[in-house]
């Protein structure tokens, strides 16, 4: 009878045991769980997606900033273990591989664990004339104690309604998003409808530096929460950090093949003649302008006095009623596949029926 209930209970532990690793084995471990890409799962799938989009991004200065880093090493997530700034520099390290492959030239604000200045960030991409810049965190709630919030989110500068804010950079964090959500199975948030938000929710009217700053189209990711009891447990491998770079770098793609319109003037603006008060300027796009974008200022107010050249996509803008001295000139469009253009934005001195277009 003893040996029944001996061999009973045994049975029992064997049982519940297997059925446990096989629900593990289907599941993933409770802690740390994930999806692997099907671009890692086939490596050749990865050399396709690559080749596919290396016209695209060829060539491309990408400019990636780790946050924080070095003296800044504060935020240290769930258990102690998910520290932001190992983790920001792991996904800026693969993405930077990444877009090698692809033939784009990167540059980063720091490859290791040291202390960059916030100003320093956005100066230094400026002085490369980087063509894009990606700004890389992971979130924290505002919650002391709280490890069940967490979701991916991409910022953008300003607000629709403010001179400040440039279009192609809520273009870029729509593009990078949906990749990289996707990617880590994250929610966009509660607060958003896809993921993507002002950095004017953060700090109202100002928000974040390294986006202010920067002359070219920037955004800054918020991979995750690490102060998730989950979340922080995937942050902390380096497949997961390569998986989330993966993400920014699909989107990263795909934005460059929908077309970002360049806009550039014709002839030095400085050789203008006096009696010549128009500024000619050429689209430059791998797809057609939406005519019905284009948008003119003159010192943040809308104007009128212009014409578009769909087949040449040539903008010409007539200055006769524009009063002599300093003004802005800020310039916007958007081709069909819905991408705005580089920001554009010059001083423009008008002096005795002559201008000049100064520096930005």
């Amino acid at each position: 009878m003893r040996k029944s209930n001996y061999i009973n209970r045994t049975s029992f532990f064997i049982i519940s045991f297997l059925f446990i690793q096989l629900f593990n084995g289907c599941f993933g471990s409770r802690d740390v769980y994930y999806e692997i890409p099907k671009e890692f799962r086939n490596p050749q799938k990865k050399i396709e997606f690559i080749e596919k989009y290396t016209p695209y991004i060829k060539n491309k200065i990408i400019f990636i900033d780790p946050g924080h880093g070095g003296e800044d090493r504060r935020n240290i997530g769930f258990e102690g273990d998910a520290i932001e700034a190992d983790i920001n520099l792991n996904v800026a390290l693969a993405l930077t591989t990444f877009l090698r492959q692809a033939n784009a030239v990167v540059f980063l604000s720091r490859d290791k664990d040291t202390t960059v200045a916030l100003q320093d960030r956005s100066r230094l991409a400026d002085s490369l004339n980087a063509d894009i810049l990606i700004s890389i965190h992971h979130n924290a709630p505002a919650i002391e104690n709280d490890i069940w919030t967490n979701y991916t989110s991409t910022y953008y500068h300003a607000k629709p309604k403010y001179y400040e804010y440039n279009p192609v950079n809520h273009d870029l964090a729509k593009y990078i998003q949906r990749d990289l959500s996707y990617a880590m199975r994250n929610s966009g948030g509660p607060y958003s409808f896809d993921g993507t938000y002002s950095d004017y929710i953060i700090y109202p009217n100002e928000g974040f530096s390294v986006l202010r700053n920067t002359k070219m189209p920037a955004v800054l990711v918020e991979g995750g929460f690490t102060t998730h009891h989950f979340e922080s447990q995937r942050l902390t491998e380096l497949l997961f950090n390569r998986i989330e770079a993966w993400g920014i770098f699909k989107g990263l793609c795909r934005f460059f093949k929908a077309g970002v319109p360049i806009i550039k003037s014709v002839v030095n603006i400085d050789s203008i003649r006096s009696d010549n008060k128009v500024i000619n300027f050429i689209i430059e796009d791998s797809t057609n302008i939406d005519t019905n974008s284009v948008v003119v200022k003159f010192d943040s107010v809308r104007f009128n006095d212009y014409s578009f050249d769909t087949k040449n996509k040539l903008l010409k803008i007539d200055l006769s009623n524009i009063t002599d001295g300093k003004h802005i000139l800020k310039i916007v469009v958007k081709n069909t596949n819905g991408i705005h253009s580089f920001p554009f934005e010059r001083k423009i001195f008008i002096i005795k029926n002559e201008h000049i277009l100064g520096d930005n």
